[in-house]
């Protein structure tokens, strides 16, 4: 069969993939329920190891080593920041604010990520004042609690400073939100298609 032959079939019946979409689309549009929008604050932090006093003799430079032993560090550091313990605090420092969030929520909605020596803190929240309190009270308790937390490090005791940040800006929608429309219809498409072969089929 030629293929001007199969455009015929579907040229024929070309209302039913039509129809289809069309109501696939409008069952879509009346129940869509519109995504609340979400919002992330971040803020960067610098960590680092005051160098070790030198010492003649000592057989390498502390303004090198310091350095490589604060990225050692980080890798641990990035785990404090989604703790319960930082948690409990930035709960704690937001209730002193006026504003009540638990620490579990607190702790779901936090992430970290480290790249050497800097860390970034990401907040997702739905309302963009409050993630930035959030990130806010989350570097404060960071750079007050950090240096009890890494007890093991004697007087050298690490440095938290904010260098970037806080930020706040609306998340965009996910790739599944903004394909679930466009897929639907190409299903619809595809069926009506298949239905208007069937329907030569049998006719």
């Amino acid at each position: 069969m030629e293929l001007r032959q199969y455009w015929h079939i579907e040229w024929k019946r070309v209302w039913i993939p039509a129809l289809l979409i069309g109501v696939v689309l409008v069952i879509s549009l009346v129940l869509r329920r519109p995504t609340p929008v979400q919002y992330e604050a971040s803020g960067r932090v610098l960590v680092d190891v005051p160098p070790l006093e030198s010492v003649e003799g000592m057989g390498f430079d502390p303004r090198l080593t310091a350095p490589q032993a604060t990225e050692y560090l980080v890798d641990d550091f990035t785990q404090f920041v989604s703790s319960q313990a930082v948690a409990d605090a930035v709960s704690q420092r937001l209730a002193d604010q006026g504003l009540q969030v638990p620490p579990g929520v607190i702790q779901s909605s936090t992430a970290s990520e480290q790249v050497h020596r800097v860390v970034t803190i990401r907040v997702t929240w739905g309302d963009p004042d409050e993630a930035l309190s959030i990130v806010t009270a989350a570097v404060e308790v960071l750079k007050q609690d950090a240096p009890a937390y890494f007890g093991r490090l004697g007087l050298e005791q690490p440095q938290v400073t904010l260098f970037d940040g806080p930020g706040v800006s609306a998340v965009p929608p996910s790739l599944t939100e903004r394909l679930d429309l466009p897929v639907r219809l190409l299903l619809a498409l595809l069926a009506g298609i298949t239905l208007a072969f069937l329907l030569n089929y049998l006719d």
